[in-house]
């Protein structure tokens, strides 16, 4: 293991997701238009982090200061990219969704659907503020990082940078083990939901950008056939409260305001309708698992370059 001592704990579970998603692609093939496409792409994406990791490695900060910085952040555009072919690829690869289990799950635990229970509370101001902490959502890791790469020593940088890619990849497990298109199609009329839901100023808008962002086209007349199988777990969920667990530990100065706008973007996920109620308690279940078991793989493979 040594001999490969300069990589990172996240190159190796994103290098190992992207090496396991492929042969996901290989073995359903038949069912998957652009499989071949994809799986060059992983190659092409792990074999960047490979070398590019060799050379900064190799020149330190005297090396080419584009591909310096490829070494540093080149986990965000992976992580964009790998989840929109985990999402997309699920619905080739079962050819069927699973709202009506979660759906089942919601009504058995809560004796109610909880997104339709929520709308008795609905409230144009309320809607506005869930609309923007659920909308937030990225920021919180721009912010978050951002902060932690100014430091002079990077290892807070590095440690939070691998929980939080183990934990989307996790979350794309779950995507690709159980594709759900969520309650605003299921439950709800998608194309209602700005009269059921109106805010004041930014909602539609972001409304809009988030469902552009997660497949659907406007204006589309079956959106539920485009939009990314992604309603289980509730990455949302997991992923913020991943980047709430790194503020603390890390003693950011930006911990409590990640808490605030992290605990309004929870409860969006249900009042919003993008998620069923247990989309988030499996995306509570799923950070505890990434935590515990991130930690564990970083302690791991540092110890070993040792």
């Amino acid at each position: 293991m040594k001999r490969y001592s300069f990589l990172r704990s996240a190159d190796v579970v994103t290098i190992l997701f992207a090496a396991a998603l492929s042969i996901v692609e290989i073995v359903f093939s038949a069912r998957i238009n652009l499989w071949f496409v994809f799986v060059v792409l992983n190659i092409i994406l792990c074999s960047f982090i490979f070398t590019s990791a060799q050379y900064t490695n190799t020149h330190g900060n005297t090396g080419n200061a584009i591909i310096r910085l490829f070494r540093d952040w080149y986990l965000v555009p992976c992580i964009l990219f790998i989840y929109a072919q985990a999402s997309s690829i699920t619905q080739f690869i079962h050819q069927r969704d699973y709202d009506d289990v979660l759906i089942m799950i919601d009504q058995t635990l809560f004796g109610v659907n909880p997104t339709q229970w929520a709308a008795q509370f609905a409230h144009p101001i309320i809607t506005e503020i869930l609309q923007v902490a659920y909308s937030s959502y990225y920021l919180f890791f721009i912010a978050l990082f951002y902060e932690l790469y100014r430091r002079s020593d990077h290892t807070d940088f590095q440690y939070g940078a691998m929980l939080v890619v183990y934990g989307f990849y996790l979350s794309y497990i779950g995507y690709l083990l159980l594709p759900a298109i969520g309650p605003r199609f299921t439950l709800h009329d998608f194309y209602a939901t700005d009269t059921q839901l109106p805010g004041l100023f930014l909602t539609e808008y972001l409304r809009a950008f988030i469902n552009s962002g997660g497949g659907v086209p406007a204006g589309v007349s079956n959106p539920a056939a485009f939009v990314h199988r992604d309603a289980f777990p509730s990455g949302h969920t997991q992923l913020t409260m991943v980047a709430m667990y790194i503020a603390f530990a890390t003693g950011t100065k930006i911990r409590w305001w990640l808490f605030v706008v992290g605990s309004l973007l929870i409860i969006s996920t249900v009042y919003m309708r993008y998620h069923y109620a247990v989309d988030v308690l499996a995306g509570m279940l799923f950070f505890l698992f990434t935590i515990w078991s991130g930690r564990k793989i970083d302690h791991w493979w540092n110890k070993g370059k040792g």
